[in-house]
């Protein structure tokens, strides 16, 4: 056997048994979460996502540990028909979701944790499907309720753009931050975008009939 090919077996065997240090990238990661929803008009699961957005899914399944969903409702459908109907709407960007998880029947809402910081930066996008924190006018705001968008709504993702009038200045939209997706049961939220809503005192797109979340949980 010449030089040349004990030089390739040599480096075959040494290739062969070289031991491994650790689980690969994606055995160290491990599975995403999953939250089951069963509601009164049907079952669909989400799948999270902690690697970029930890502290998101983190309160999120503290909630869903703590059984808090329980009989909440969705207590706001929007739709783009809702947007057709003043002239106050029609100068706003349409949207479509589903909201829930803070409020009982005779919208009573529930006490909450304090609220966590916005991770929208870090989220995936709003797109048909995924769902996101809701949250008041201040970013930081978030705590418990939650909404799932019905179509593409690109207006509620974070954006950050050079000033048209100083280019050293950068102004940002917040937007809301989109932790996980619905991987099972789309047509339930579907059917729970079609149901007609009201307005029940201060609150409007509330539904007629109620929509409840009769359990959140994740599955064995």
């Amino acid at each position: 056997m010449n030089k040349l090919k004990l030089l390739c077996l040599s480096l075959l065997l040494a290739f062969l048994v070289i031991p491994t240090t650790g689980p690969s990238r994606a055995e160290a990661a491990g599975p995403n979460p999953v939250v089951i929803f069963e509601t009164s008009l049907g079952r669909f699961m989400v799948m999270l996502y902690p690697k970029e957005t930890p502290v998101t899914v983190e309160n999120f399944l503290r909630y869903v540990d703590e059984g808090f969903y329980e009989g909440t409702l969705f207590h706001r459908v929007v739709t783009d028909k809702d947007f057709k109907n003043t002239a106050t709407a029609r100068k706003q960007i349409p949207y479509n979701i589903i909201q829930g998880g803070g409020f009982e029947m005779g919208m009573r809402q529930k006490r909450t944790h304090p609220p966590i910081i916005s991770e929208s930066s870090k989220g995936l996008l709003n797109e048909r499907g995924t769902i996101a924190m809701g949250r008041g006018a201040n970013p930081d705001s978030a705590t418990a309720q939650f909404f799932i968008n019905v179509q593409d709504n690109p207006s509620f993702n974070y954006k950050m753009q050079q000033d048209k009038y100083d280019e050293e200045k950068y102004n940002t939209r917040e937007g809301y931050c989109a932790f996980g997706k619905v991987i099972r049961g789309m047509d339930v939220v579907e059917k729970i975008s079609e149901v007609e809503t009201t307005t029940m005192g201060r609150y409007e797109n509330v539904p007629v009939k109620p929509v409840i979340i009769k359990r959140a949980y994740r599955p064995q």
